[in-house]
């Protein structure tokens, strides 16, 4: 199934997060995937806002994950696989660890690491810059 958004300005986000947030119940891997630049580090500051992350959201581009907790205690797992060189990375953190802990795990630059979630639930965040701080955005799960 798809849902698109377009024309997603920043006051749009809240809208586009919490149609995302609609769909973690059974998608706890979301993978944000678009061009630098494209806003995905700030749709997740998005989604953790709306989850009450108590702590500050950036992204973790040399550590590969940071882990936030919101005010009821759950746990968000923030990936930037950005700088990843090879897949043996992946699997010196354990990500195995994180992507079966039932925690949503929000993932920047999936494209790196997809030959890990070609069997998996993954809820696809499609982000297209269309221009002037417009961008589209499309839900795939």
């Amino acid at each position: 199934m798809q849902q698109t958004f377009s024309s997603v300005g920043l006051a749009d986000l809240p809208l586009v997060a919490s149609a995302i947030i609609n769909l973690t119940e059974s998608h706890k891997l979301v993978a944000l995937c678009g061009q630098m630049g494209a806003g995905k580090t700030t749709l997740i500051k998005q989604i953790c806002s709306q989850l009450g992350v108590i702590q500050e959201v950036s992204s973790p581009t040399f550590a590969l994950v940071n882990e936030y907790e919101t005010s009821t205690q759950q746990i968000v797992y923030h990936f930037d696989f950005y700088r990843i060189k090879n897949l043996e990375e992946v699997y010196d953190i354990g990500y195995e660890d994180y992507f079966y802990s039932n925690n949503l795990c929000l993932m920047e630059w999936p494209e790196n690491i997809e030959p890990l979630l070609q069997n998996e639930e993954v809820l696809k965040v499609h982000m297209k810059p269309l221009g002037e701080g417009s961008r589209e955005v499309v839900l795939e799960y």
